[in-house]
This record gives C-alpha cells, structure tokens and sequence, in this order.
C-alpha cells in the first residue's frame, strides 16, 4: 500500500480576529476591589433581653403580614390599602421600577450594537443651452452646457462592540444590580414604614375611643350628682359651693370629651391620607378595642441584621460603591472596539442589492490617555471616598438598629409592669370614690373630699387606658426595629 504524503497548512487569521480573540479572552478582568461586607459590631444577644421570655413561638412573625399579630380585622383591612394607595409607597415603587431599568440598560451594554443606515441624494451641476436627454438609468444629461444630474443610493448595516477587557462594563452591571436590591431594600422600608404609621394612628384613635367611653360614663355620673346636690341645697342640708364644685367638675369633664373628640379626628384625617384617601372621604366609626399586645420574638442580633430593610438597603450600596472604584480603575486601561459593517451603493435602488455593488469593512479601534493631569486619580480616590462614606453610614445604621431594638425591648418589660401597676392603682381609686361618696352622702365629710376622689378615680381609668395604648405602640415599634419579619433575599 502507498502511503501519501501530507501537508498541513495553517489557515491564515487575520489580525482582527485575532484582537477580538485576544479582547475575549482578557473579558475576565476585573479591576474592581473584591467586595467585602463592612465590619459591625456583633454582639451575642440583646442586653434587654436578659429575663424576658416572650410566651410566643420563635417563628411568630413568620406566619403572615405582622399586622395580623394584633387580631383586630379593621386594622388588617386598612393596612391592606397601604399597598395600593399610599403615595409614597408608590414613589418607592416608582424608584424601584426605575433601578430594574437600570439594570437592563447596563447589561444591554455588555452586547454588540446593530445598526442600519440608508440615504438617497440627488446631486449635479446646472448647464446652459442644448436639449436635455435621459440616460437608460434615468439620469438627466444636459445639452451642450455639459449640466447633468445624478442619483447616488446608499444602504449599509453596521455592527460595534466594545470588548469587556477590563470589567468596566460588568461593573456597571454589578453596582446596577446592587443598586436595584438597594430599591427593593428602600420601598420595604416606605411599606413598613406607612404600615406602622398607620398602626400607631389606629391604635391611638382606638385609645382615645376607650377613654371617651370613661368619660362618658363619668358625665352621666357627674350630672347624676349635680342633680343629688342641687336637690340637697334645694333642701337647705349643703351650702351653694357644693353646687358650685358639682358644675365645675361635669364642665372640666366635657371640656375634656371635647379635646378627645377633637385629638381623634386628626387620627382618622391622619389614617386617610395613609389610605390615600381624602378626609372627607372617610371615616372610622367608634368600636371596640381589641387590647391585645403580642408577644413579639427578638432573636439574636445577627438575624436582625438580615431582618431590617435599611440595613439591606446601606449595605446594598456599599456594595454599588465598591463597583464605582473599579469602573474609576478602568480608565488607566486602553478603550478597546471592534466595528464590522457590509453595505452597498448605487445610483439606480434596483442595483443595491446585487453582490457586485457590495463592500464590507472591519476595523479595530483602541484609545488610550496618556495625560490628564491627574484627573483619573482623582476620580479613583473620589470613588474610595465614596465606598467609605458607603461603610460608615452602614455601620451607622446598624448601631441605630441595635438600639431601637434594646429601647423597645426596654420599653417593653417595664410597660409590662406599669399596666399591672396601673390596674391596682384603678382599681383602688374607684374604691376609694365609692368611700368618699358614701360618706359624703352620710354628711361626714366635704363635697371637696368627693371632688377629688372622682378626678384621682377618672384619673386613674384614663391611666390603665393609656398604658394599654402604649404597651400596643411599643410592640409595633419593636415589630419595625425587627423588619417587621422583611426579609433580604440573598
């Protein structure tokens, strides 16, 4: 058997190509610092948390919008419309949609650019005498003044790219990214925050509501004895001070109905506006108060740093900073691009689509500072400045998260405590009124003695009342230190 010979030859590469493999293969740079979350105090748990064992699950928070914690459906129903109608919450929303399209824009910058151009000109030169004659083309050839016009078609399609060689362009991608988590981190926080705006509203109005109900109650008694005394002056057993005093102490009692009516319209303008509502538009009829206070699990302070969406939020844009060094870094390297494009050109538009009228080019652009004074440094060190502005004002904001936690959970115990305290205080100021009231009524003492007895009784009512309210709005403030069970996603 013969054996042939065979000779292989290297296909030849042109030098084009050859850039565009060399851009590809330098697209895994990267000039940006490897990104590391700032440092931040961590300690192992709440220093208010020491002997308070809250009675609920550890998951509590986890089982539906946080709200529901409370049992109160009419509350439930207006935080539900927080999402749709609060105004700032739909900025928020509007920001976020706006950081999406971001993100798009900057991936788009990754691919190549495709463009299509056409143009049509008319063009000659304007000649004087001989009659006018029309080519096969459909030009106008002039007589013997030499005028003629021409028709000149042009169609091409083009194509550029500029290689990610030093991840300038996936920087941008990266910041962009960070920047939309960053958004989604910021409308939690206007969701939450209108939601826990609008919990504190309903809770004081229901508050106010409760202590109107005492007060009514307390008027029916007060003009109850103001007709007792006027009927004991009438009979000439009391002096006229006594009247005097009954007068005083129901008017001071409506007056104070009046401030309360006054203080819970502004509540319920307060909640419409949350609602994105107009006032006149709604309102919230009397009911009765739902007092419960839930249980609210702290966790330990790691958690709370993934709980809290400004959290996420400031170190979301740490992270877009350190992104802006590196794109600041590119620009000590060459701006490299790659351009191609194939078009053709004729004077008659039948003859742009044959293969003889077409051309092609390729072309390898690359561009480089040499001097500029030091402004690429600067914009370096701007950029670095930026990240540790970035760093600190994450860490700021993770100090702030600690203490509202410990302050509400503080707050928390010794609420706890003071309404329990209130309920024994209540309890013997309407014994002591029902002592004094009965002597009184036996002539053994004054109708000053009763006076006071009632305000110190009414007092105390309004007390228990107020620290029922604020032991509510203290849970709420806990539920939003924690995130109000918002998580970030990874």
């Amino acid at each position: 058997m013969n054996q042939k010979s065979m000779k292989v030859t290297a296909p030849h590469v042109s030098p084009t190509l050859l850039a565009l493999i060399a851009a590809t293969v330098l697209a895994g740079c990267s000039v940006s610092p490897v990104y590391q979350v700032p440092a931040t105090p961590a300690p192992a748990a709440f220093k208010e948390m020491q002997g308070w064992v809250p009675a609920a699950p550890a998951d509590a928070l986890e089982r539906g919008p946080w709200w529901t914690l409370f049992n109160d459906p009419v509350l439930t129903g207006l935080v539900a419309q927080v999402e749709v109608s609060n105004q700032n919450v739909a900025a928020a929303v509007a920001a976020y949609t706006q950081a999406r399209a971001l993100v798009a824009e900057q991936r788009a910058a990754l691919f190549p650019s495709v463009s299509l151009s056409g143009s049509g000109t008319r063009s000659g030169t304007r000649g004087s005498g001989g009659a006018a004659t029309v080519d096969a083309n459909g030009n106008i050839i002039g007589g013997s003044g030499g005028g003629n016009v021409r028709n000149n078609y042009r169609l091409s399609i083009g194509t550029s790219w500029e290689p990610d060689v030093w991840g300038r362009l996936r920087a941008g991608v990266t910041a962009a990214n960070a920047s939309l988590q960053a958004s989604a981190a910021d409308l939690a926080s206007a969701r939450l925050s209108a939601q826990g705006e609008l919990a504190l509203d309903y809770v004081s109005l229901r508050s106010i509501d409760a202590q109107r109900e005492l007060l009514k109650t307390t008027i029916a008694g007060y003009e109850r004895e103001l007709r007792i005394t006027q009927n004991r002056y009438d009979a000439g057993i009391i002096p006229h001070s006594d009247v005097y005093q009954a007068e005083t102490q129901l008017a001071t009692a409506r007056s104070d109905d009046l401030g309360l009516a006054s203080q819970r319209a502004q509540l319920e303008h307060a909640i419409a506006v949350l609602i994105g509502k107009a006032p006149a538009d709604f309102a919230l009829a009397p009911a009765q108060w739902n007092v419960t206070v839930p249980e609210v699990p702290a966790g330990v302070p790691a958690t709370l740093l993934q709980r809290r969406p400004d959290i996420a939020s400031a170190e979301r844009r740490v992270a877009a900073a350190n992104e802006q060094i590196g794109i600041a870094r590119s620009a000590y390297f060459p701006d490299i691009g790659l351009t191609a494009s194939y078009g053709s050109a004729a004077s008659v538009v039948s003859d742009l689509f044959q293969a003889s009228a077409g051309t092609w080019s390729l072309g390898l652009q690359a561009a480089q500072t040499i001097f500029d004074a030091g402004a690429i440094r600067a914009r370096v060190e701007s950029a670095r400045a930026a990240h540790d502005q970035a760093a600190a004002n994450y860490r700021q904001t993770v100090l702030n998260a600690f203490a509202d936690v410990e302050n509400q959970l503080a707050a928390t115990r010794v609420l706890a405590q003071q309404q329990e305290l209130r309920r024994q205080a209540s309890a013997a100021a309407d014994k002591v009124e029902e002592q004094v009231t009965n002597r009184y009524r036996a002539g053994q003492v004054s109708y000053s003695e009763v006076v006071q007895a009632q305000v110190t009784a009414l007092n105390a009512r309004r007390s228990l009342v107020q620290a029922q309210a604020d032991r509510q709005t203290t849970a709420i403030a806990l539920i939003q230190s924690l995130g109000g069970g918002w998580h970030a996603q990874p």
